[in-house]
């Protein structure tokens, strides 16, 4: 199983940015599909998380301000980011928890992609 995250770059504060991230190989079912980001000398901290049943859940720092979404017959999932601030500055990473047999879960990362929001 690969996740292959996109959708970064650099935009102004109170800019807007979508990321997505697809997961492809062998793949049963998806659960808990989340969005998280580590600024540099910081550690990785949850932005947002979406369950299989649709639920969300959001970091204090973001709410309002981001969605989370997913595409469950793609097993894909989105992060719509609007009213950016330089503090949402960070490399953000998907994890997805994956099952190919619908017994064993496993959770997996994607490779990160950055977002710089210029102050």
């Amino acid at each position: 199983v690969q996740l292959q995250a996109s959708g970064g770059g650099l935009v102004q504060t109170g800019g807007s940015l979508r990321l997505s991230c697809a997961a492809s190989g062998s793949i049963f079912s998806t659960n808990v599909m989340a969005w998280y980001r580590q600024a540099p000398g910081k550690q990785r901290d949850m932005v947002a998380l979406v369950s299989n049943g649709g639920s969300t859940n959001y970091a204090n720092s973001v709410k309002g301000r981001f969605t989370i979404s997913r595409d469950n017959a793609k097993n894909a999932v989105y992060l719509q980011m609007n009213s950016l601030k330089h503090e949402d500055t960070a490399v953000y990473y998907c994890h997805v928890d994956v099952t190919r047999d619908g017994r064993n879960w496993y959770s997996y990362w994607g490779q990160g992609t950055l977002v710089t929001v210029s102050s």
